[in-house]
């Protein structure tokens, strides 16, 4: 079977990055029409072979399509490309994300959801969560370092921080916002931020930490606190410079031109 699955560029993959990268490499393809409603998935061996992942990465893959409502798995048979999901049942795609004000929505909706998250994830994180946590961190500050794209190792701290709660609707979730937002922002707000790149990345750096010494010192309250700091800075960024401007589209580059550069630039921040 051909294979329609977009390339993908040259880069340093991490494990924990992959399965992101394969979620985000096949609901393209099926939102874009590649993979039509009712048409089966290539098996997994050889989506292994396309994207050089391991089973378990691919398994977990399909499972988050599954989440998303896109494909459905029959047991013995294969995976398909579900129809599209009729109006009026949940949805949130990169369409619903024409102006800074949509994205302060779903902003609003992500601030309720982590501070929870993050609360629980002091009560129930185990030592390898931790550890995943502190590679995420150390992702960061490497990114920080290396003059390096920050958003991946940014949603991944977020993820991990969605996986210590022991209940896997919150990554699920966490997923599914991740894959229909961050990918598709390719302005760098570091960059533009008031106080440089430098000074912006080790704040959010610093907030990151302050989420994960309490959530390490099994502190709930402490770590909800937190979160909710970090994400509200993010929600005043954006409520600053919102007059309704466009958020660039899908598949611009840091050198496309866009409307209100301090308005749109704040929203490529991940809005983590």
């Amino acid at each position: 079977m051909t294979l329609p699955f977009q390339e993908q560029p040259l880069r340093t993959r991490r494990p924990r990055g992959l399965v992101g990268e394969v979620v985000e490499n096949l609901a393209t393809s099926i939102r874009e029409g590649h993979l039509q409603p009712g048409e089966k998935l290539p098996t997994e061996a050889e989506i292994m072979t396309r994207f050089d992942v391991s089973r378990t990465v691919v398994r977990e893959s399909l499972s988050k399509l599954q989440a998303s409502g896109l494909v459905e798995t029959r047991h013995g048979i294969g995976t398909f490309v579900l129809p599209p999901q009729e109006t009026g049942n949940f949805r949130i795609t990169a369409e619903n994300f024409a102006t800074v004000a949509d994205v302060i929505a779903v902003l609003e909706l992500r601030i309720s959801l982590e501070t929870e998250a993050a609360g629980l994830a002091a009560q129930r994180r185990t030592p390898e969560n931790l550890q995943a946590m502190e590679s995420a961190l150390q992702a960061f500050q490497d990114s920080i370092s290396l003059d390096s794209d920050a958003v991946p190792p940014d949603f991944q701290f977020h993820m991990e921080v969605a996986r210590s709660t022991g209940n896997r609707h919150f990554a699920d979730l966490m997923t599914y916002l991740g894959t229909m937002i961050i990918p598709r922002t390719r302005v760098n707000t570091a960059h533009s931020a008031p106080e440089g790149r430098l000074n912006y990345l080790q704040r959010v750096n610093g907030e990151h930490e302050s989420i994960y010494n309490a959530i390490r010192d099994q502190d709930a309250e402490a770590a909800r606190a937190a979160m909710r700091t970090h994400l509200s800075n993010s929600l005043e960024r954006l409520r600053r410079g919102n007059n309704a401007h466009t958020v660039q589209p899908p598949g611009d580059t840091v050198d496309t031109p866009v409307p209100s550069p301090e308005a749109v630039n704040t929203v490529a921040e991940r809005i983590n």
